[in-house]
Parts: structure tokens; sequence; C-alpha cells
């Protein structure tokens, strides 16, 4: 739509246009200010008033159901449909490979792809597929998707995606420790964490959600 309208002008139009569809008539003010919880007939006139002055409507004068809706309204709701229909929602994200949650390994970028609908369209973020038991106290399980957005930082207790002498990824809670060292934290307390140098360490993410399928 004509970025010119405000939601509510949007909202009035679109109401306009269904009772027109249904009735075969336009709507008397009293009609419009029940129909979209107008608090008064000073308001409907103003959205007609402000649509009028856009091209939106045309009226009557002094007549109580003489609106019409100009030519513009239907052939922007027109564009908006083709443009709709030309650029369907993406579901997918890419899959990178496979992330370890045990001792690290090196993780490999592949092909697939995974439905994400309720992240998709940020270009900083991507899905992995945790192998191993080390972060199980944290209800992340071998065999789960991790959503994590791409970030070169982390704060103490974030889980990241952590590459580890720049060959080998591995998905651990991450915590700075005196010296200059890094704590990889696993959270399985049978496993021990992972210390190394912080320049040892490059953050490539941190996880935003876990999706386990059953």
């Amino acid at each position: 739509m004509d970025m010119a309208l405000t939601k509510r002008q949007k909202e009035f139009l679109d109401f306009l246009a269904s009772f027109l569809e249904k009735k075969g008539y336009s709507p008397s003010y009293e009609e419009i200010a029940e129909g979209l919880d107008l608090a008064s007939l000073a308001t409907v006139h103003k959205h007609i008033m402000a649509l009028e002055a856009k091209h939106y409507v045309k009226r009557g004068f002094n007549q109580s159901r003489s609106l019409e809706i100009a030519p513009k309204y239907y052939e922007e709701q027109r564009q908006h449909r083709q443009v709709a229909a030309m650029a369907p929602p993406v579901l997918e994200m890419p899959l990178l490979g496979r992330i370890a949650a045990g001792a690290p390994v090196e993780a490999i970028a592949g092909q697939e792809t995974l439905s994400f609908a309720d992240f998709v369209g940020d270009p900083d973020t991507y899905a992995l597929q945790v192998r191993g038991e080390s972060m199980i106290d944290d209800h992340i399980c071998s065999g789960d998707y991790v959503l994590v957005e791409k970030v070169q930082d982390a704060r103490d207790g974030d889980i990241v995606v952590a590459l580890v002498d720049g060959a080998e990824t591995t998905l651990k809670r991450f915590y700075r420790e005196p010296g200059g060292r890094v704590r990889l934290q696993p959270a399985n307390a049978a496993m021990r964490p992972i210390y190394v140098p912080q320049e040892s360490v490059t953050i490539q993410g941190k996880v935003l959600a876990v999706l386990r399928r059953y």
C-alpha cells in the first residue's frame, strides 16, 4: 500500500471496501464508527477528509451513503497481491554443518537447509545440528538443532559456537578466566571444562533457540 496511508486509514479503506462488496452500497458514518470502534462521527469525518485529500475516496455533497473508493486503492491492492504472490515467505535457512557437544571436532558446511519460520529473514542467523551429550543439562541433546546468531563477542554464561585453534568448533558456555584464559564449560556434570588461551578461541555465534524433532 501507499506509504502515505496510516495504519488506521488503511483499516478504514479495507472496512469500506468490504462493506461495499457485501452490501452493494456505502456505509453510513454511524456504521463506520461502529465497525471501526471510532469514538465519534467527527473522527469518521476527519478520516474521510484525509483520505479524500490523498485521492483514495470520493463522496457526494451532503449525502450520507455516498462514499466511493477511488481506483487508486484497488490498483494498489492488486499490486500488493502480485508482489506477495511473486515473493512467498522464505521458511528455510542454511544448515551449515554439525557441531560437537563433546570433544571439539571440525565443522563442515553443507548444502542442506532447515525450516525455522520464526527466525527467517535475518542474514545473521544460521542453524547447526548438535552431536554429543555435553550440553544435556541445558536441555540441548544430541540430534537437536540450535539456532545461532553470528556474533564475534560473548558475555560470560552465553552458550556459544567457539572455534578453537582455528580448526575445531564446539558448543559450550563461555567464561573468561584470570590469566587470559577462557573456560568452555559443558552442561554435563560428567564432563570437564575446556581451558584454552583467549587468543586461541574465536566466537562464531551464540545460541538463540533450540529445536528438537521427535
